[in-house]
């Protein structure tokens, strides 16, 4: 993906949406041409001369300290997570790299062992491009009960979960907000996008998505950039109904995202996860029930 024009979007995205009085300039009412603030506008904010901002907006300024970058975060009111992807940007515009295509990712030995010391709790592993890398048996049943389960272990027939969150009906009928899950799916990919430019296979994720999804077109188009690691569900699980689920991500230093799945103490939704836990075999000792049950 073209980092010049991931920066220069995201910057006029951004500008777009902050109000000339949010930050105590005069907005000229209906007479304003552009929504939000105009690049001198903001420039005049960040303390950069406009012809700089425009050219670092339209791609050609490749040198933009992190001290100018901070300034122009400020400026945007970004928050933590959008200015780090402001950084991120940047520094893949500066670089340029060549487009790339990775080796298929493997699991280590060391996360298969914490995967299987969740034991009950729902647990799978996300690799660079939301390629499902593993899962237990209860985040199989939990997330994808209706997919193979075996698929994980199959590297040209792993589920990806954007793909599955946007083109799969079992899996958007699991969301009762299913919009809010979506939006974390295309922010989680923009923040990819940022620090892997030359990634192949996350622009061919994208470009297939955006062919296929008007609905992930119109939210990739939108800059939105995921800042939290941690989002509360309420999921409509097909063999045990409804329940609050709490999603947790964390991030290896490889890359790497292990999402655990956890339910408040004592609350009908705990009840609801054992259930769902009991009632799952293991795939690996006996065919799931659970695949079943979904198709039906």
């Amino acid at each position: 993906m073209d980092s010049r024009r991931q920066l220069g979007e995201f910057l006029a995205s951004r500008r777009s949406q902050v109000r000339p009085a949010e930050v105590g300039l005069t907005g000229y009412g209906d007479r304003r041409r552009v929504p939000g603030l105009r690049r001198e506008e903001l420039a005049l904010l960040a303390g950069v001369s406009a012809s700089y901002y425009a050219r670092l907006e339209q791609g050609y300024s490749q040198n933009a300290s992190p001290e100018v970058l901070d300034a122009i975060a400020r400026a945007l009111r970004l928050n933590d997570g959008e200015r780090r992807h402001l950084h991120e940007l940047a520094a893949g515009a500066r670089a340029r790299p060549a487009a790339r295509r990775s080796a298929p990712e493997r699991m280590t030995p060391e996360l298969e062992q914490l995967v299987e010391a969740m034991g009950d709790t729902p647990a799978l592993v996300l690799g660079r491009h939301s390629d499902v890398l593993a899962w237990n048996r209860t985040g199989h049943a939990l997330f994808a009960g209706h997919v193979d389960p075996a698929d994980p272990d199959r590297p040209r027939g792993r589920p990806n979960m954007a793909r599955l969150v946007f083109l799969d009906e079992h899996t958007r009928e699991l969301y009762a907000d299913w919009p809010a899950k979506a939006r974390a799916v295309v922010g989680t990919l923009r923040v990819a996008a940022g620090r892997r430019p030359g990634d192949a296979a996350i622009a061919a994720l994208v470009g297939d998505l955006t062919v296929r999804s008007t609905e992930f077109a119109e939210m990739w188009a939108a800059h939105r950039v995921k800042t939290g690691g941690d989002a509360t569900y309420v999921m409509r699980h097909p063999l045990v109904g409804e329940l609050t689920v709490t999603q947790q991500a964390l991030t290896t230093e490889q890359g790497r995202t292990v999402v655990v799945a956890t339910t408040e103490r004592g609350s009908p939704s705990r009840e609801a996860m054992s259930l769902l836990a009991h009632t799952t075999t293991d795939y690996r000792g006996a065919e799931s029930s659970t695949r079943s049950n979904w198709a039906t």
